[in-house]
């Protein structure tokens, strides 16, 4: 989750646009209130233990990561991608958006990045675990995988040490899919989470908004298309190179993995 606040941090310059309409919501604390914490962090764990218990996985995601401007402007940009992973140390992902196709493949010993629409890609040797490759990426190149809080082995350990404030809202209704919404609050962003109701506890919608940028920034995610175990189409995780394909060196591959079009220049935190 910081590595995601880092991101959202470089992503933006200053406040919101002017005039906004601000809708004042009064969430009052209810009697019952620290047995609704006591549930949405039950519900919570609920799904980690869950999402460690299934060794394959597969689904389909659209994202969007909200920017601030240095003209105090709000935008927001949007991509769609897949996720494949087996368990411990197998995935595959691919995120499309208006500038940058990518696709990323670990087999457990090497890391792969292909930027189909520049015919360039990477490899890295970092042998491990999928939990591993998670941190490598995050703590050493900055590019946290698609929804990657979500597909730790330990969910609940990844999310909740750091909460400081629990609200469970009850449910909301994401794709035709039931779901518990939970809001949760730390030093650093507000986290909402809204998990699939039934023997498939899911995460449907992932947000979260730095409070650390004067505007308050989302990176938001939502979940489609699941499937697990043998519902899972088989892959065997290998990199074919393109024929055009050119190898170009780790440190390189923000050329290839930006988000962002070449005229948005990036700015500090205010």
């Amino acid at each position: 989750m910081k590595s995601l606040t880092r991101k959202l941090r470089k992503g933006s310059a200053v406040g919101i646009s002017a005039a906004l309409v601000v809708l004042t919501l009064g969430l009052s604390t209810p009697s019952g209130a620290r047995a609704d914490e006591a549930d949405a962090k039950r519900l919570v764990k609920a799904m980690s233990d869950y999402m460690a218990e299934q060794k394959a996985i597969s689904f389909a995601f659209d994202a969007n990561l909200e920017i601030v401007t240095t003209e105090r402007q709000k935008l927001s940009v949007a991509s769609s991608g897949t996720v494949t992973l087996k368990r411990p140390d197998k995935i595959r992902a691919t995120r499309t958006g208006g500038f940058a196709d990518v696709e990323m493949l670990f087999d457990g010993k090497k890391l792969t990045l292909l930027g189909k629409n520049v015919n360039l890609y990477t490899q890295i040797d970092t042998p491990g675990t999928i939990d591993q490759l998670i941190d490598t990426l995050k703590n050493e190149h900055d590019r946290p995988l698609p929804a990657a809080d979500l597909l730790m082995m330990n969910v609940y350990d990844e999310l909740m040490p750091e909460v400081t404030d629990v609200k469970d809202l009850g449910s909301g209704v994401i794709g035709g899919v039931e779901c518990d919404h939970l809001a949760f609050r730390t030093k650093e962003v507000d986290w909402q989470i809204w998990i699939a109701h039934g023997e498939r506890p899911y995460p449907r919608r992932y947000v979260i908004a730095s409070k650390l940028i004067a505007g308050g920034p989302q990176y938001s995610i939502q979940l489609r298309d699941w499937r697990t175990g043998g519902e899972v189409a088989a892959d065997d995780f290998s990199f074919e190179k393109p024929t055009k394909a050119k190898k170009i060196d780790p440190k390189d591959i923000s050329e290839m993995l930006n988000e962002l079009p070449k005229n948005f220049k990036i700015g500090g935190a205010k």
